[in-house]
């Protein structure tokens, strides 16, 4: 039976992704429901449309079946608590756009939860991309504190800072952390967390329920050099002791061990320490980030991924 025309690929692809949790998951739809962070009567739809638009047969019928196959197995490989994989973009395409909108789905599905939290945010494009991919909703219930500096070198905002962006569209309250990405020294570093805002706005990132944050590669291309962070021969550095990837402007090696040396002695946010038991979802895809993505998740710094599938191949293929 062949597919309708796809006219709203996003909303088939939740169509097929709650078909597939009920005919193949075995959820019921109150499950389904939570699973995606919506109502029982959208989940009921969802299913219904699943079946209406020939998405499930004995098999599932959709392009997204591959990727919960993706899924499901870096969830076994990694021990991830949660997992998106979209479709790639194909040759030349932007991997950041690909992702945005299934990233911006899971953190919709936080935004949704009625009890407070407090949401940690990092940076960078993908992050941006997931932000801009969210629909307004209302969520004054949640806190949102950056565990990122966002003062860049020259003074300026740091251009991919999302959580006033994302405050902007859920109209929940936020809070910046207000200091360098990176301070020129390690006596200025501490300067700016002892003052009492300063202190107060770390202790809340500290104690964030959910986290969400973009993986930066530091091969020659690593955005804390283009966006002038560090200088190539900070960059050297760091990669002749075996950088391999950041979060959140901390850098650590291919086993996702943080540095103690570089950039690290003087970057102004709050470092995200492996193996939290609460979630931590990293928001990255593209060639160039596989070996950081895979260091972040051999040591749980992330626990939660959402990427395409090209990077999930690469990132199972890896020993």
């Amino acid at each position: 039976m062949s597919l309708l025309p796809e006219t709203d690929p996003s909303s088939q692809d939740e169509a097929a992704r709650a078909g597939w949790l009920y005919y193949v998951g075995g959820l019921t739809q109150d499950q389904i429901a939570r699973e995606l962070g919506v109502s029982r009567q959208r989940a009921q739809r969802l299913v219904s449309r699943a079946m209406a638009d020939g998405l499930i047969h004995v098999r599932l019928n959709h392009r997204i079946g591959t990727c919960l196959d993706l899924e499901q197995a870096l969830r076994d490989r990694f021990g991830l608590t949660r997992c998106r994989v979209a479709p790639s973009p194909g040759p030349g395409g932007d991997a950041v756009q690909a992702i945005a909108a299934a990233a911006a789905a899971e953190m919709e599905r936080f935004l949704r939860m009625p009890d407070p939290m407090v949401i940690g945010l990092g940076t960078g494009r993908a992050m941006r991309g997931m932000v801009d991919a969210i629909e307004p909703l209302a969520a004054p219930q949640h806190r949102l504190v950056s565990l990122i500096g966002n003062i860049a070198p020259d003074g300026s905002a740091s251009f991919f800072d999302v959580v006033m962006r994302l405050a902007d569209k859920v109209h929940a309250p936020h809070y910046p952390m207000l200091v360098p990405v990176i301070s020129p020294t390690p006596e200025e570093r501490a300067a700016f967390h002892a003052l009492g805002p300063v202190r107060r706005v770390v202790d809340l990132a500290r104690a964030a329920d959910v986290i969400f944050v973009g993986v930066g590669q530091m091969s020659n291309d690593a955005p804390l050099l283009a966006d002038g962070f560090v200088t190539r021969a900070e960059l050297d550095e760091m990669q002749a002791l075996g950088a391999a990837g950041e979060v959140a402007g901390w850098v650590f090696d291919s086993a996702g061990n943080y540095l103690d040396v570089g950039t690290n002695k003087r970057t102004g946010g709050v470092r995200v320490q492996p193996g939290l038991e609460r979630p931590s979802v990293g928001i990255a895809a593209g060639a160039s980030k596989v070996r950081a993505i895979h260091g972040a998740i051999k040591s749980r710094i992330i626990n939660g991924l959402v990427t395409d599938e090209s990077t999930a191949r690469a990132l199972l293929s890896r020993r």
